[in-house]
């Protein structure tokens, strides 16, 4: 994986998020970016985003999120995901409301799926991820305030958080406690054909690239690969869709 990865850590995500909020709050703009649900009756699916940081001041807020996803009266659910994560407890809150719904959930890992953001992700039935997306797990964090008992109490907490997440990675990928502890710690950074390789994703998807015997571009098709890429090289989209998660986390 991207070395320079290694340089963005799971607060400066959280961070950068909020002051974005914060500055489209200050323009007189709405805090939250993700597009509203889609209905698709004809097809009996609705398709949801999480295009912004997870509970917080300035992200989605699960005591309107949950209702509202609960209210979708759909056969299956496209879940969109570009999230640099947040509250670790809203994250639980929003992946028990879709682990609990009748419907089948899609989960789809449109850029960055990063912290709580991939709870979120794996609450779904079936999670696929773009070639040009990341996914990154790191340890549970936060701010306590008192004496020494009150910062031991907070780290025993922090702990707990920590092994509930990673049994929660584990049911999924089979991987391991010692395993993902190790990841965890590193705060590690996969590419979607390493987050396939190690469970944590069902699928990837790619755009297909245009036949070079095929004059016209506008033919080309999207196609879902089962496991890894097997297409010849990356799509221009796939490589545009790289550049700008690139760009948006700094790199």
């Amino acid at each position: 994986m991207p070395n320079d990865f290694e340089r963005i850590s799971a607060r400066e995500l959280l961070a950068r998020s909020e002051r974005e909020a914060v500055s489209r709050v200050k323009a007189g703009q709405p805090a939250q970016i993700s597009p509203a649900t889609v209905m698709d009756a004809a097809k009996d699916e609705a398709t949801v985003y999480v295009y912004d940081a997870i509970g917080g001041w300035w992200g989605v807020d699960p005591k309107e999120w949950v209702p509202a996803f609960a209210a979708i009266k759909a056969k299956t659910i496209h879940l969109r995901i570009n999230s640099p994560g947040g509250s670790v407890f809203d994250a639980e809150t929003i992946r028990t409301a879709i682990a609990q719904h009748p419907a089948s959930v899609i989960a789809h890992i449109d850029g960055m799926a990063a912290s709580a953001a991939t709870s979120v992700a794996l609450a779904a039935d079936e999670v696929e991820m773009s070639s040009g997306a990341m996914w990154m797990i790191h340890n549970a964090w936060g701010w306590a305030m008192g004496g020494a008992k009150e910062m031991r109490d907070y780290a025993d907490l922090l702990e707990k958080i920590n092994g509930n997440i990673r049994a929660e990675y584990d049911r999924k990928t089979g991987k391991g406690e010692d395993q993902l502890a190790a990841w965890m710690d590193a705060e590690t950074w996969f590419t979607a054909a390493e987050a396939m390789e190690h469970g944590f994703v069902d699928r990837i998807f790619s755009a297909a690239a245009p036949d070079e015997d095929d004059d016209d571009a506008n033919n080309a098709t999207a196609t879902v690969v089962p496991g890894v890429n097997v297409a010849s090289g990356e799509s221009d989209k796939a490589r545009r869709e790289r550049a700008l998660l690139l760009a948006e986390i700094g790199i």
